[in-house]
């Protein structure tokens, strides 16, 4: 009998042991109610507790999680129609709020989100919600925060995960793509093409310039080159001039006969010329030779013998078979 009582004894204290250890996860919180009132939050590693008196009321998983808000169809600001659905990351920091503060914390997280996101999408026009993902994902993160703060959780992330606006708005929007990349196609095509011609202007402007003072520099030297010889002509003639007042009549007399002489070296000189016919100006030309210094000497005041003139004789009739001379003009031979 005592050893049967021994035995229930021995049952007793393990079962009221084994009652007493609450084992709580790495991640986790156990909440403590004493007859359904809150007491405290079990830690994770071995918790003690008394029996039959305080029990375990919630298990908050404490680790960040993740929850999917469902496809949904939302109104925007322009009367579009898009399907639109979600993800929020949240974590539970205070487990005691999670816990009593709220009934559902998983359903009231998704409907204040989903909520949001009808007012936020919906005060906004369709291609600002296409183009502005990052503003709305702020927008729900701040406000969804700061609702949720009441119940000891923090919303980390919020993000849209697909927007689908209806399949004529997309095809509209697949033109408008395609109008409005083909337009600058066409503007750069024809920026281009200016620049092209600016370019060519400005290269055929500056060839001109330079071709005019090309022009222009070639014609100051070819002015400067009259220029010298004109000087140097001046100084020869003012030369013979000297020379003829200073009593000297045979300078004039040499000056004209040098470039008579170079005249008639010109003509001999030629390859096919054997003959060379002088008109009859030519020969009164060389006559009058010695009447031009006889006139200088008399201008100048001074006597002297004449230069003799030079005389071309003319042939009366044809030699050694030639024809005779025709309209007045000598014929000698080369």
């Amino acid at each position: 009998m005592l050893s049967t009582f021994m035995l229930a004894l021995v049952a007793l204290v393990v079962l009221f042991i084994m009652m007493s250890v609450k084992i709580v996860h790495q991640g986790y919180r156990y909440t403590l109610e004493h007859f359904g009132r809150f007491v405290r939050v079990a830690e994770p590693g071995i918790n003690f507790v008394f029996p039959f008196v305080t029990r375990v009321g919630r298990k908050i998983n404490m680790m960040e999680q993740v929850l999917d808000i469902p496809g949904q169809e939302i109104i925007t600001k322009d009367n579009a129609m898009v399907a639109v659905d979600g993800v929020v990351f949240f974590q539970v920091l205070d487990a005691a709020k999670a816990a009593y503060e709220v009934s559902d914390l998983y359903m009231a997280i998704m409907a204040l989100s989903t909520t949001n996101l009808r007012t936020v999408m919906g005060s906004m026009d369709l291609d600002e919600t296409l183009s502005k993902r990052d503003e709305i994902n702020a927008r729900l993160l701040a406000v969804v925060d700061h609702a949720t703060e009441a119940w000891g959780v923090k919303i980390t992330r919020v993000e849209l995960k697909d927007i689908r606006p209806p399949s004529d708005i997309v095809n509209a929007m697949t033109r408008q793509m395609k109008a409005e990349r083909e337009k600058r196609a066409a503007i750069l095509e024809s920026e281009g093409m200016r620049q092209s011609e600016i370019l060519r202007a400005e290269g055929e402007k500056q060839a001109k310039i330079l071709q005019a003072e090309g022009l222009k520099e070639a014609a100051f030297r070819e002015a400067e080159a009259r220029e010298r010889a004109a000087q140097a002509e001046a100084a020869a003639t003012k030369a013979v001039s000297d020379a003829i007042e200073s009593g000297s009549g045979q300078a004039i007399n040499y000056f004209v006969a040098q470039k008579y002489v170079e005249a008639l070296g010109k003509f001999a000189t030629s390859p096919n010329a054997k003959t060379i016919l002088f008109p009859v100006e030519a020969t009164q030309l060389m006559g009058t030779l010695g009447g031009i210094g006889e006139l200088a000497k008399e201008v100048f005041g001074e006597g002297g013998n004449a230069q003799a003139t030079p005389k071309v004789k003319r042939e009366a009739t044809a030699s050694r078979g030639a024809p005779p001379t025709i309209s007045g003009l000598p014929r000698i031979e080369g």
